[in-house]
């Protein structure tokens, strides 16, 4: 497990659930005589009620317990660490992309490595430079002459460094397609019996890994509006080895795909079944195990921790683009300049700090309906707000909302549930409406939830610039002074913890960096040229996706899609221990991708 994983740290954790083991109000006092087993389920004549210690509930409780992370689960977020990148760099040595791999024995990986623009925005805060000086920061660490490969037993590196934010741009268009389609085929599409139907309206955003687990484990009613697509993250993964498979006549099990994301969660999207070749490979042998689409995720924090353990100090590396010399060509010269596009898209504050999937569908929408207006009503707080696209003559056009934080999702997942029948003889089945009473406030004047036509759901407080595994305020203190103005005066020698004000100040700090990304012009651009720019840029993703699935020879649907399941708590059921051990080592050895 990761060293910097804990509950205390994580505001997209999921709370342990009924069903946990070590409920909180009944945690025993440890005894120093006794070895702690984290099989054991304390009884109740066990627990001693004087003085006992603040609840601590770790994954290593959890290894025997899926109410709220399986065993498997735990296992496979732990192969992932800064730890395993260095180890994977000293075992396997670098395939010269340019040349013929670099060892006799064919044993070596083309190591790739993607990046979420809320990573950079988080170094850029911490070091006090501009998002594209991060981006070269960190160009410069995973495969410049200073970074990884001064020093390990190999002198390893990436040979390539993309953005994530260029496969976003697909998730993107697909996402206002697949809405699009949902209000075209009505009701009628959850009937569809293809390998991905079309989802229930509202269409729920799929992105976030921490709300897909929390809607696979508690509320299975939601699963037919989850959006189909996977996110930027996988399809970057299954791009990268389906093209550099093709291109260079190697097996996905030699491409070693790094991600570097702000969100511990994402640890446990790349260890899902559903995303490793066994879902595109067309010839796959039945013997061999799944290679992951994403071998390992780290995040921000990780990324510090692995410069460290290198010797590598990351504000000290050139702040400049990489030397040619270490930018090999990328294998198909027709996808190149879409997959290495340097260019740092600025991001509107309208469309969020999540990708701005909700604002593009608005926009989109607004593109063909000309002289219609986006209207913004506010929940109850800062992270719920409807969006409503009027036309013209008054009409609405689209119903939206944007549900940010565990406890505001809750809500949402409510207004979902279907209603139940009554069991009163002869009494009618009651409308969802009458047994939720009244529509509530974060609905607006027109109607409940189920009026959206899409709602975009990310389980962290402001979005995915405040993930987890995100630079933290206390550690950009010590790593830049200029960070030292958001804190009040400490006590000599006693520094003082965060106060929410100064959480906030700190966020605030991130964002401001995430929306100032460097743009190809300074001006802003017309209602007008905005519409033909999006028109333009989805025409050209609809090419290349259409290009990928042409020379891969895969059909799109299974590059792109991905499918969800009910996933049932095992607490209180007769599992043996080495039955569930037996279990877990089969699913992280069938999970492959080259550990």
């Amino acid at each position: 497990m990761s060293a910097i994983l804990s509950a205390d740290d994580l505001n997209d954790f999921i709370t342990p659930g009924v069903a946990c083991i070590k409920p909180v109000e009944t945690l025993p006092k440890k005894d120093s005589q006794i070895p702690e087993n984290p099989y054991e389920v304390t009884t109740e004549d066990k627990v001693q009620p004087e003085n006992l210690p603040p609840a601590q509930i770790s994954l290593t409780d959890c290894l025997a317990c899926s109410g709220c992370v399986t065993s498997a689960e735990a296992v496979l977020i732990s192969l992932q660490s800064h730890a395993e990148v260095l180890n994977t760099l000293d075992t396997f040595p670098e395939i010269s992309v340019s040349g013929q791999p670099s060892t006799p024995d064919n044993d070596g990986r083309i190591f790739i490595a993607s990046v979420s623009p809320q990573v950079r925005a988080s170094l850029a805060a911490t070091y006090g430079i501009t998002e594209r000086k991060a981006a070269y920061m960190i160009d410069q660490f995973l495969s410049g002459p200073q970074g990884l490969r001064a020093s390990g037993k190999n002198g390893s590196g990436f040979s390539w460094v993309v953005d994530t934010n260029v496969m976003r741009q697909a998730v993107l268009t697909l996402t206002a397609d697949e809405v699009t389609e949902s209000l075209q085929s009505g009701d009628s599409a959850v009937q569809d019996a293809s390998d991905f139907p079309v989802p229930k309206r509202p269409i729920l955003s799929s992105a976030c890994p921490g709300w897909i687990c929390y809607a696979e484990k508690t509320h299975p009613h939601v699963l037919p509006h989850l959006s189909r697509l996977k996110s930027p993250q996988a399809i970057t993964g299954t791009f990268l080895k389906t093209v550099l498979s093709k291109s260079l006549g190697v097996p996905p099990s030699r491409i070693w795909h790094l991600a570097i994301m702000p969100c511990f969660d994402k640890k446990l999207e790349a260890s899902r079944e559903e995303l490793t070749d066994s879902s595109w490979q067309t010839s796959a042998s039945e013997t061999q195990s799944p290679v992951r689409d994403v071998d390992c995720v780290i995040t921000t924090r990780e990324l510090q921790m692995l410069a460290s353990s290198r010797g590598v100090s990351l504000p000290s590396l050139p702040l400049k683009p990489l030397p040619k010399s270490y930018m090999p060509e990328f294998p198909d010269k027709t996808i190149e300049p879409f997959i290495l596009s340097k260019s740092l898209h600025k991001q509107d504050s309208a469309a969020g700090t999540s990708g701005g999937y909700l604002y593009h569908v608005l926009t989109t929408f607004q593109a063909r309906n000309p002289g219609s207006q986006i209207v913004t009503q506010r929940g109850r707080n800062a992270d719920v707000v409807e969006y409503t696209l009027v036309s013209a003559s008054g009409e609405p056009v689209i119903k939206a909302a944007r549900y940010y934080g565990f406890r505001n999702i809750q809500n949402l997942v409510r207004k979902l549930k279907p209603a139940k029948a009554s069991r009163m003889p002869g009494a009618r089945t009651a409308s969802a409406s009458a047994r939720r009473g009244p529509v509530s406030r974060t609905a607006g004047a027109g109607g409940s939830s189920v009026d959206y036509a899409y709602v975009e759901v990310m389980a962290c407080p402001g979005g995915c610039t405040n993930g987890g595994g995100q630079v933290r305020i206390e550690d950009a203190r010590e790593a830049n002074t200029g960070v030292q103005s958001i804190f009040t005066e400490d006590a000599p020698g006693q520094p003082s913890k965060p106060t929410p004000n100064e959480q906030r100040a700190w966020l605030a700090r991130v964002d401001e960096a995430y929306y100032s990304m460097d743009s190809e012009s300074d001006s802003e651009p017309s209602e007008a040229s905005q519409q033909s720019s999006i028109i333009d840029r989805d025409s050209k993703v609809r090419d290349i996706l259409t290009y990928w699935s042409t020379t891969t020879g895969v059909a799109l649907p299974r590059l792109l899609y991905t499918t969800y399941r009910k996933v049932e708590s095992d607490v209180g059921k007769d599992n043996s221990e080495a039955g569930e051990t037996a279990r877990v080592v089969e699913l992280a050895s069938k999970i492959g991708g080259g550990w």
